[in-house]
């Protein structure tokens, strides 16, 4: 492969990640429920997958087996996006994302424990300084407590379908496998909306909530996707993993950007983002270079 298809590779594997940080953006805009939202968000995307199957007259058929798993899965997707947009919801768009950042942590604890394997030394030393950076948000923005702790079990949670989602891609198509976790994800919102009597009048979108989330479902979940996942399979996984960990830092950004001053935070909150990305950021180095 020559540099420049490399470069340009890299270029969209940036945009794609630009993307996907606005979706905390787009979570704040638009002003229904946090399930509303994800509903309306998972809705969106697998209609829009199931319309480049279509276009490009691609098999969807799986077998039950593979059918009941990845519902499953998308089951625990369509509860991570539920905590990470009520989280944006009751907090901040920073505080959501840094937050979100633990998922490195919780699975260099439960991938080991999943797939039977030995806790790496590498994994315990980033851990650590993510608890120590998740200590000080705590202790600095204290007033976003229960924003934090749903950040927190966000993160928990991506970092469960990531670790299943790592197997299920090693034997089929990963757009085939998000095709039906959104139809998953769309399932268990819907029970969950039932289940609290809110299929009601908040469904009915006004015109600029209705715009955010064609962006949301459509640009930010399904083209993101089919984008990141061609580029990905170009570059190598330490490019992919160290670019990847930028969502956070480009979706802080474009916050602080879009709605200034109701984004600042206190000098120990970024002391403590630092560390968080810092430890992410240094994660795929210590795994791939050193291999510890």
């Amino acid at each position: 492969m020559s540099n420049l298809t490399i470069n340009r590779n890299i270029l969209i594997l940036h945009f794609t990640v630009l993307i996907w940080g606005f979706t905390g953006v787009l979570g704040e805009l638009i002003s229904v429920s946090a399930l509303h939202l994800v509903w309306y968000r998972v809705l969106i995307a697998a209609l829009s997958l199931w319309v480049f199957f279509m276009f490009k007259r691609r098999s969807i058929r799986v077998s039950m087996a593979q059918l009941g798993q990845y519902l499953a899965v998308g089951s625990l997707v369509g509860l991570h996006w539920v905590l990470f947009f009520h989280a944006i919801k009751i907090s901040t768009v920073s505080v959501t994302l840094v937050t979100l950042s633990s998922v490195t942590l919780f699975t260099s604890i439960l991938e080991p424990i999943i797939n039977r394997k030995r806790i790496a030394i590498s994994d315990v030393m980033v851990g650590l300084l993510i608890i120590f950076g998740i200590y000080l948000i705590f202790k600095f923005e204290f007033q976003y407590f229960w924003g934090i702790v749903y950040g927190l079990s966000c993160a928990f949670c991506a970092s469960i379908f990531s670790i299943f989602n790592a197997r299920m891609v090693k034997k089929a198509s990963p757009t085939i496998i998000t095709f039906y976790e959104m139809i998953g994800a769309f399932l268990v919102v819907s029970i969950m909306l039932a289940v609290v009597g809110q299929f009601d009048q908040q469904l009915y979108l006004s015109q600029s909530d209705f715009l955010y989330l064609l962006l949301l479902g459509g640009l930010c979940t399904a083209f993101a996707y089919v984008l990141g996942v061609a580029v990905m399979k170009e570059l190598s996984a330490f490019t992919v993993a160290l670019t990847t960990n930028l969502e956070p830092v480009y979706g802080i950004i474009l916050a602080l950007m879009i709605f200034g001053h109701r984004e600042a935070m206190s000098t120990g909150f970024y002391f403590g983002a630092i560390i968080i990305l810092g430890a992410v950021f240094i994660y795929p180095y210590l795994k791939t270079k050193l291999k510890w």
